[in-house]
């Protein structure tokens, strides 16, 4: 299973504003079935690693679709093999650690 961060960033829009876009995007995420969680700066997804590239593709899109002249997508990708991690596990294992 994968973890993904994914950063979609409107260019020529002639706002400073992106929530409408970003709020397109979520919704990409939601359709989709995959789990996701909205960030302050990004969207995070796990699943599998060849269906988030998919709605990755697709949210890259929602600007233009919407507009945008330009758009910049970054993208995180956690691809751990040796054992399945969630969001939840990563979190976890880190305030476990904190607690120390």
């Amino acid at each position: 299973m994968a973890i993904c961060e994914i950063t979609v960033i409107p260019l020529g829009t002639g706002k400073t504003s992106v929530s409408k876009y970003v709020a397109k995007c979520l919704d990409v995420a939601r359709k989709s079935g995959l789990k996701y969680e909205l960030t302050p700066m990004s969207t995070v997804v796990e699943g599998n690693l060849e269906k988030i590239l998919e709605v990755i593709r697709k949210m890259h899109e929602v600007p233009f679709n919407e507009g945008a002249q330009r758009v910049v997508t970054t993208i995180t990708i956690d691809d751990r093999r040796d054992k399945k991690i969630t969001m939840g596990y990563k979190i976890k294992s880190v305030q476990e650690k904190m607690e120390r």
